[in-house]
């Protein structure tokens, strides 16, 4: 079943995907649609946001700052997680299958199920680990 999409989705979409190497608030997203000519309240870039992560379209970020959204390219069905620099803070998506036999693990011997879409992995990033030598 085609899942249909809105003009304001759309046009969240695109703008959050413009933004696709770092995470954005959705004031920030809320104010750059309305600066490219987009009538938009923050309630409804919420709502759409909201709308695109149910869809795999977006990670939302839970910060001690608040919520934070980035883009995502993947399959909304595939094995979608992040990994976040503790040096930079940069947050990289990984689609990799690798991780489902410890999910399995998991599910099977400890009776709890990882939403790999909602699961980050926190480490050094190359560059900071080669900036640390």
């Amino acid at each position: 079943m085609a899942t249909y999409i809105t003009k304001q989705q759309k046009a969240v979409l695109a703008c959050i995907e413009a933004h696709r190497d770092r995470c954005v608030s959705a004031a920030e997203l809320a104010d750059e649609l309305r600066s490219r000519g987009e009538r938009v309240g923050i309630a409804t870039v919420y709502r759409q946001l909201e709308k695109l992560e149910r869809h795999g379209h977006v990670h939302k970020v839970l910060t001690e700052e608040g919520a934070y959204y980035q883009y995502c390219a993947h399959d909304a069905l595939g094995n979608c997680f992040l990994l976040k620099c503790e040096g930079c803070g940069r947050i990289v998506h990984v689609d990799c299958g690798q991780l489902i036999p410890l999910y399995r693990h998991l599910e099977q011997e400890h009776h709890f199920f990882i939403n790999p879409r909602r699961t980050m992995l926190y480490g050094r990033c190359a560059v900071c680990r080669e900036a640390e030598k």
